[in-house]
């Protein structure tokens, strides 16, 4: 299994749409069996998920993540684990592992969007926490 880990080269990047560049890891057998790194270059937000599609990830792990991003994802069949902290590679075992602890409220409300909003839509509907 390819995972990728929004990254900013050593620790879990918490927003998910800026995230510099992502962590890749091969997962076999319950262990960590190759690691890559993948620039996010100047894309941002919705082309993040193309991204990942291209380089064949089946998994993402990040810190923050908003609804419109983690159901873009969904629709290319990569699953989303928000909540996550800490050294990339650690995070990656304890994945392998099956230890990985995440914070459950890992919508995007650990960021501030300084007036630009966040393009999630605020509908009636809206959920991601994000205000």
């Amino acid at each position: 299994m390819k995972i990728a880990i929004a990254s900013d080269g050593t620790n879990v990047f918490q927003h998910f749409g800026r995230t510099p560049e992502f962590a890749l890891f091969e997962i076999e057998n319950g262990r960590v069996v190759k690691s890559s790194a993948l620039s996010s270059g100047e894309l941002g937000h919705g082309a993040l998920a193309g991204l990942l599609k291209e380089a064949n990830v089946e998994l993402l792990v990040c810190g923050g993540i908003g609804g419109g991003a983690v159901n873009a994802l969904a629709n290319i069949g990569v699953r989303v684990i928000g909540g996550a902290e800490g050294n990339v590679k650690k995070v990656a075992e304890d994945f392998a592992a099956g230890t990985l602890a995440t914070n459950p409220d890992f919508a995007c409300n650990h960021h501030h969007h300084e007036g630009e909003g966040c393009g999630h839509g605020h509908g009636e509907d809206h959920s991601c926490n994000c205000r």
